[in-house]
């Protein structure tokens, strides 16, 4: 039985990885390692359009969602032969992912990566990503985000006076440096690329081949930044550690680096950690995630609590003086 298992980047902006058991057109995902989610499609639907142009989209029927602690909830049933045949398939998904939940994380197998170029047609920023060349015919849009999170979560002191958030600035800084253009490249083993279509650039860059060193490891290239912008980046990386710590390729200083700015973000790095291919100071993850606990147990304190809390303060510093 023909049964994947594989995990693929939530990208643009990377916010993570979804891990995948899939069995013809019924899958198993998560992005914790925790609660699985299933689905079956009819793939019965796609028959006769092979060679139509681009590939049919079909729409997901819920077949239930799992948990080892909460055993499986179910989703919606439907009285039909068809949706017999899909009931199949995810019962197979379902059976297997009560075997082998425990195994991830999975390798990932998105080896197809849309980047979008600087002016110099070098890689700048990771867009999008695929695990087969039938699927890059896909259009994304072709600039870069930071993301609705980071607007409101992310910080940085790098450029002092800025009139927007450090992740509104981030945002158009790398795509102002950006050529506009985007290219598909397949990523070998070592690291290289070998560049597949252009989108909105020369044709003619199809079929080069890039080193390992022209795409950077965490996604967004700073070759064409100042010292301070070099610096909201990096700021922006230790903001994503939690996710950045999900990728298989991080040499042991990067890991160093994202585990200790990851240990800010216990509840990140409590979400995430089963899915970490290595971890290297284990002691400090597990502190952060026991004081991400803590602190969710901790009642919230209310407006009265926080009144009589500072009636004592007043009280205490008025006997003091």
């Amino acid at each position: 039985m023909d049964i994947e298992h594989y995990a693929q980047r939530l990208l643009n902006p990377f916010r993570g990885a979804m891990h995948v058991i899939r069995y013809r057109s019924a899958e198993a995902v998560t992005t914790d390692g925790i609660e699985w989610d299933l689905y079956v499609a009819n793939d019965a639907l796609r028959d006769g359009l092979e060679g139509a142009g681009r590939r049919a989209q079909i729409s997901d029927i819920r077949y239930g969602h799992w948990s080892a602690e909460k055993g499986l909830k179910r989703g919606p049933l439907y009285p039909s032969e068809d949706f017999r045949r899909l009931e199949r398939m995810g019962a197979v998904v379902y059976e297997h992912l009560r075997e082998v939940h425990r195994e991830v994380p999975f390798p990932f197998r998105d080896g197809f990566e849309l980047w979008l170029l600087d002016r110099e047609a070098r890689p700048l920023a990771l867009l999008h990503s695929v695990r087969a060349e039938s699927e890059t015919d896909t259009r994304p849009p072709l600039d870069w985000r930071a993301g609705i999170a980071a607007q409101e979560r992310f910080r940085s002191t790098a450029i002092t006076g800025l009139a927007e958030s450090p992740a509104v600035h981030l945002t158009r800084t790398v795509n102002t440096l950006s050529s506009g253009a985007a290219q598909w490249f397949r990523r070998s083993d070592d690291g290289g690329g070998t560049g597949l279509h252009v989108l909105k650039g020369e044709a003619s860059l199809q079929g080069r081949t890039l080193d390992a060193s022209a795409f950077p490891p965490l996604f967004i290239a700073t070759a064409g930044m100042d010292a301070a912008h070099t610096r909201l980046v990096r700021d922006y990386h230790a903001w994503q550690a939690p996710w950045l710590l999900l990728l298989p390729h991080l040499d042991p200083a990067t890991r160093v680096a994202l585990e200790a700015a990851a240990c800010q973000q216990g509840e990140q790095v409590e979400k995430h950690c089963r899915l970490y291919p290595a971890v290297i100071d284990r002691t400090a993850l597990q502190a952060a995630r026991v004081a991400a606990v803590l602190e969710r147990s901790r009642p919230a304190a209310t407006a009265q609590d926080e009144a009589v809390a500072a009636f004592y303060i007043e009280l205490n510093s008025t006997g003091n003086s």
